[in-house]
């Protein structure tokens, strides 16, 4: 896809979310003025191929910088205009032709940096891709080095007429001084205003008084601004002021004859020489990016076609990092609608702003202000209504200028859009405001784009809940201090802090009481749920952040497991190693000790003609044979190993580890010589022997007998349950039931016991651990394993 055929947002957004900020900031890194250029233009891209390359190209950068520092790019000046003068047959300056040399000499250094990190087995394909298209013109580029300087100063060396004519010229120069110096040091010293020799027409004077300028003969060239100073070329000087004349001029010459040949030794690859300083731009804008990212503290997120976007602890990157309140902005999974209700100043608009930005900063390939495992999505467009746009030439009124920008948004808005409206609806009547709102939200989501819109109309609280793929959020105020903590809270709507907000400021409980009265009840029951559903969530906060602990501490705890058991295994091999090490020398002795034998046999055999071989002598030889089985047999004897290893063999109905699943199960029936068949719960499967490890019997649920004694004193007996299962029962007689149990339990002697109340909503398993803390007979409780019901079960120890 060219530049042409691509898809570019309106811009407007750039100004509106502060994205033209970001790019000045950025262009500050770069070092050539082309790569300055294409930073200032850098847009967002809007397809999931260019956004993906762009982020890939930046996060190598990112690690160039990390391992090398960054690219070796210099300075480098714009070169299009010299080289179009090229295109049309002109000759170049000297200091045109050192930054055309300039841009050759950077080229091969970074051909030759990224070869280096080639060697060292660095793997930057993206980059690298960049370096490929490179091409490297030594011979253009030595000419120019060894002509000109990096001033465009054409050197001595760039021929041997210039090094002889500048040769002659310095020679000129020293007589001409040398001449001076005497009349300067000499006796017609009093007739000079200044002893010192000087410059004016490219010809060595000297500055004499007026009266006295017909002392020195020559020429006058000059004189001061008071008329008592002239500048003379004395006589004597005459001559070889004009010899140095010629000389300069033949220098002249045969420095533009150098230039030309220069350019027209660069006039053949004008395009290689563009296209370089072209790729040389690019790696600049990705250098840039890596530095600007660096500076901001930016990462590279990872990128999501379905546009599931989830920006972890992301903060407005303008703001000071220190200050910045970082939050979690997702949207795209869950819910494609976002409306943030509450009062004003809680950070409503800024946080807005940030899930805009950050969108726009990624789809440009810039690193962005978030944790490390965030996702991005690509938008095709993003639009946004923020801020007062209040028209003074049109004069509209806000709610005017408002509404004419939210139109012109709805003209373009598609299943591809993020829209982000601030304060939507306001500016008018407040029943007419939040009834247009929500027709606009409607209207927004029957085309599926993304939407985050904020707004104070209470009426909107309840909208999160009745549309699918909607949500409520709100900004937290803390009320102790009265000021707001700028946390986003997702799925919990706003609420008014008023009349806590006035009473901690001192105002009459009666007036309070009294306001109080004059709302209406269904107002008053929201913001009781509203009140409700803070405190669950703070709640679930708390207890993520636990369970997040103790994940980590499991984490750890089985990386040391893990070391351990690696560990045990190389002591085992070792083991195993000496022991085979152990056999072998045993098997070597017996076989030295068999060898003697049967040599002494046949030794004996061979005597026969002289003796004959006893048969008691074969019974002691074979005897000695069988000595060396001797500890073997002695193995077979031990019945206390023999008793051991027959109480390891498995047999159905035994309970033993899968060691594989780390699970308890039970043997039900054999398939084959070396494969059982196990029941895990309700999973059966059929496992090898060697993944078995016998237990013993697992001790089978106890249940007591209590006695207890009715209302009217009978006494009566009541068999009760180490666990309690409260689900599909109503609030309150769960809360009873459980209180009953417990006392039972205690009674009968449990020291823990299970009780079963569902996930469901959580109301259950809350109104539970409640109870349970105000429980006085009980020691700890918390959520069970998960093979005894996870989150849907609390196992509660006793003192």
């Amino acid at each position: 896809m060219n530049e042409s055929e691509v898809i570019r947002m309106n811009h407007k957004i750039y100004e509106t979310l502060d994205y033209h900020k970001i790019i000045r900031m950025m262009s500050e890194h770069a070092v050539t003025e082309l790569g300055r250029e294409h930073v200032l233009s850098l847009k967002p891209e809007t397809t999931y191929e260019r956004v993906a390359e762009r982020l890939k190209e930046t996060k190598e950068g990112l690690d160039i910088l990390r391992i090398k520092g960054g690219l070796p790019l210099p300075k480098l000046a714009d070169i299009r205009p010299a080289l179009k003068r090229l295109e049309m047959d002109a000759n170049l300056n000297g200091l045109e032709i050192a930054q055309i040399g300039k841009v050759l000499y950077t080229t091969s250094e970074t051909v030759r940096f990224f070869e280096e990190l080639k060697d060292n087995e660095h793997d930057f394909p993206a980059v690298f891709a960049w370096g490929d298209k490179l091409v490297v013109l030594p011979a253009v580029s030595g000419e120019i080095r060894q002509a000109v300087d990096e001033d465009g100063r054409v050197q001595d060396e760039a021929s041997l007429a210039l090094q002889q004519i500048r040769r002659q010229m310095r020679r000129s120069e020293m007589t001409i001084r040398e001449e001076l110096e005497k009349i300067v040091r000499g006796k017609q010293a009093r007739y000079l205003s200044d002893t010192l020799i000087t410059i004016r027409n490219d010809r060595y004077v000297i500055p004499a008084k007026s009266e006295y300028r017909s002392m020195f003969g020559g020429i006058v060239h000059d004189q001061s601004a008071s008329g008592q100073t002239v500048y003379v070329e004395p006589k004597q000087v005459v001559e070889l002021n004009n010899r140095l004349k010629q000389l300069q001029s033949e220098e002249r010459q045969e420095i533009e004859r150098i230039l030309s040949e220069l350019s027209a030794a660069i006039a053949p690859h004008v395009s290689e020489i563009r296209h370089n300083a072209y790729v040389l731009s690019q790696l600049d804008v990705i250098n840039t990016k890596a530095l600007f990212g660096k500076q901001i503290g930016g990462v590279i997120p990872s990128l999501s076609e379905e546009n599931h976007v989830s920006l972890r602890q992301a903060r407005h990157p303008l703001l000071d990092r220190e200050l910045a309140v970082a939050n979690d902005l997702t949207i795209g999974k869950d819910y494609q609608a976002i409306v943030i209700t509450g009062p004003n100043t809680g950070g409503k608009t800024i946080t807005l702003k940030t899930l805009g930005l950050l969108q726009l900063m990624g789809q440009a390939g810039i690193p962005v202000t978030v944790a490390e495992d965030s996702v991005l999505g690509v938008f095709g467009n993003i639009f946004a209504d923020i801020g007062d746009e209040q028209s003074i030439e049109q004069n509209l009124s806000t709610f005017s200028s408002h509404m004419t920008n939210i139109v012109s948004i709805l003209e373009e808005v598609d299943d591809t859009s993020l829209v982000l409206f601030d304060e939507l609806g306001a500016g008018t009547d407040p029943q007419e405001g939040a009834a247009l709102a929500i027709a606009i939200l409607d209207e927004v989501g029957s085309r599926n784009a993304y939407v985050m819109a904020t707004t104070h109309y209470p009426e909107l609280k309840v909208y999160g809940y009745n549309r699918p793929f909607t949500t409520n959020a709100s900004m937290e105020f803390d009320v102790d201090t009265l000021s707001p903590t700028y946390r986003l809270l997702i799925g919990v709507p706003g609420r008014s802090n008023a009349f806590e907000i006035s009473q901690r400021l001192g105002l009459s409980t009666t007036i309070i009481t009294q306001a109080k009265q004059l709302i209406d009840g269904e107002s008053h029951d929201l913001n009781d749920m509203i009140s409700d559903l803070e405190s669950s969530k703070k709640q679930a906060e708390e207890e993520a952040s636990h369970l997040h602990l103790a994940v980590e501490e499991s984490e750890t705890l089985l990386a040391e497991l893990k070391n351990a058991v690696g560990y045990l295994k190389q002591e085992r091999e070792k083991e195993l190693e000496k022991a085979k090490e152990a056999a072998n020398e045993l098997i070597e002795e017996a076989r030295r000790e068999a060898e003697m034998i049967v040599s002494d046999i046949r030794e004996k055999q061979k005597r026969v003609g002289e003796m004959q071989v006893k048969e008691h002598e074969f019974i002691e030889m074979h005897a000695q044979l069988d000595d060396l089985r001797h500890e073997q047999k002695q193995l077979k004897k031990n019945k206390i190993l023999q008793k051991a290893k027959k109480e390891q063999q498995l047999k159905v109905g035994d309970d033993v580890k899968v060691e594989s699943f780390g699970q308890r199960g039970t043997i039900i029936g054999k398939q084959k010589e070396g494969l059982w068949e196990v029941q895990m719960g309700i999973i059966k499967m059929a496992l090898p022997e060697s993944d078995l490890t016998k237990l013993a019997p697992e001790k089978e649920t106890r249940s007591s007998i209590v006695t207890i004694k009715d209302s009217d004193g009978k006494v009566g007996r009541r068999k009760v349950e180490n666990q309690l299962d409260l689900r599909g029962k109503r609030y309150d007689d769960a809360m009873h039931e459980l209180e009953n149990y417990l006392d039972e339990a205690i009674l009968s002697g449990y020291s823990q016991v299970i009780i079963v109340h569902g996930k469901g909503t959580g109301a259950l398993r809350t109104g539970v651990n409640e109870f349970l803390r105000s429980y006085r007979g009980i020691k700890s409780f918390g959520l069970a394993p998960q093979n005894q019901g996870g989150s849907g079960a609390t196992v509660v120890e006793f003192k």
